[in-house]
């Protein structure tokens, strides 16, 4: 155990404020929104120009979410309502067909460009439309909210509804990032509610479970439906951003839940996956590994991503402010350390997105078809909320 009084609580709070609140929110202010069409310019180069205008779903419902979140949670800044309303308005004039899919790519216009054959698209707008019906006194949009998930509940595990190939060949298995996925959207439209979704809080929990082995201490990404091991490059792949998401989305219902089992095993997905996952030569986590020992078949893999550490920042954090164990603010503080010296741009503001194993930057880019006004803020409002909070404590 270590005491918070030992602890530079009030410096690391202070750096998470200033980083939100002075270089990451207000780039996406200044250059992401189209307020001729509506909604948000994604794609950004380091100084925040528009290189391409085409609008990704996943994040303008991320980026509709934040600003709208930032309104509940912070201050009831006018502006930031007004950004959250400017993307759920675009969303749901343009985004939605016919069949209640959610178009994964659209225009500046908000015509159709692609639709995928997943439930994420769904699940980012469905989180947008409730965190904005609480902001903005529009119940229909929380009533649409629930009807989104109630779809997507349907389509979750069985993406064949979606018009998804299956094959005859192909190994029948599940993937880590849907039962996560479900467990952060139900949160975040039940809220106080949730007690009304208990049996699909309580499969997503069995789900997420069957990818987690104490013997091997890892997190799988995929496994056969009874959580046996499936060998094949896909079945041992580690995906450790993945894993300390999904362990403090796990940890918020143990919390919530009264379950102390379950606050463990949370645990022990975060510190699994960054001992597995962390590059000890370099520094700064992995995006993919082979449980096998394998040369993963991703080409990518060896390359540092910004989410990755985004997740690891909060999940550490949240570990120590329950364990208080020193361990768990050591790993705070190298994820810490590596992170903004790595991925912060003291220049223009916001973060860099990818970096090659070295640390060294591989591209300039602010914002892309899948790096937006997600990530970065959420992990730091989370942070600067959970040291204000050990601040108090001491």
């Amino acid at each position: 155990m270590i005491a918070l009084t030992e602890l530079p609580l009030s410096n690391y709070r202070q750096k998470y404020e200033q980083e939100l609140f002075e270089r990451v929110i207000p780039f996406w202010e200044n250059y992401s929104p189209d307020r001729e069409n509506g909604g948000y310019f994604n794609c950004l180069d380091r100084s925040g120009k528009a290189y391409d205008r085409k609008k990704y779903v996943w994040l303008q419902g991320r980026q509709t979410w934040m600003f709208a979140k930032l309104y509940s949670t912070v201050e009831p800044k006018a502006e930031w309502r007004n950004l959250a309303l400017l993307g759920i308005d675009f969303l749901r004039n343009r985004a939605v067909n016919t069949d209640g899919r959610v178009y994964f790519c659209v225009s500046e216009t908000g015509e159709p460009v692609y639709l995928q054959r997943k439930i994420f698209s769904e699940c980012f707008y469905a989180m947008a439309l409730a965190e904005c019906g609480r902001i903005s006194e529009r119940p229909e949009l929380l009533r649409e909210a629930e009807e989104m998930l109630a779809k997507i509940w349907e389509w979750a595990f069985d993406w064949s509804k979606l018009g998804r190939p299956s094959f005859s060949g192909a190994d029948v298995g599940q993937s880590l990032a849907v039962p996560m996925i479900l467990l952060n959207l139900i949160d975040e439209i039940a809220g106080e509610g949730w007690a009304r979704y208990r049996a699909e809080i309580d499969d997503c929990i069995r789900r997420v479970r069957l990818h987690c082995s104490a013997e091997e201490r890892c997190v799988r990404e995929f496994v056969a439906p009874d959580g046996s091991v499936i060998d094949t490059p896909e079945g041992r792949l580690l995906n450790p951003g993945h894993a300390i998401e999904a362990g403090w989305f796990l940890q918020h219902w143990a919390q919530r839940l009264q379950r102390p089992e379950l606050s463990q095993l949370a645990i022990d997905m975060v510190h699994w996956s960054f001992e597995l996952g962390w590059d000890y030569e370099y520094g700064g986590i992995y995006y993919f590994l082979d449980v096998g020992g394998f040369s993963p078949t991703q080409l990518e893999w060896f390359m540092k991503l910004w989410w990755v550490h985004c997740e690891a920042l909060y999940a550490h954090l949240l570990n120590f402010s329950l364990t208080r164990d020193p361990a768990d603010w050591d790993k705070f503080v190298r994820t810490d350390t590596y992170t903004f010296e790595h991925f912060s741009d003291p220049q223009y503001g916001e973060w860099y997105g990818y970096l090659d194993r070295r640390g060294s930057i591989t591209h300039s880019l602010k914002g892309g078809p899948y790096k937006g006004c997600f990530h970065v803020p959420r992990a730091l409002l989370l942070c600067w909320q959970l040291l204000q909070k050990l601040e108090t404590e001491t």
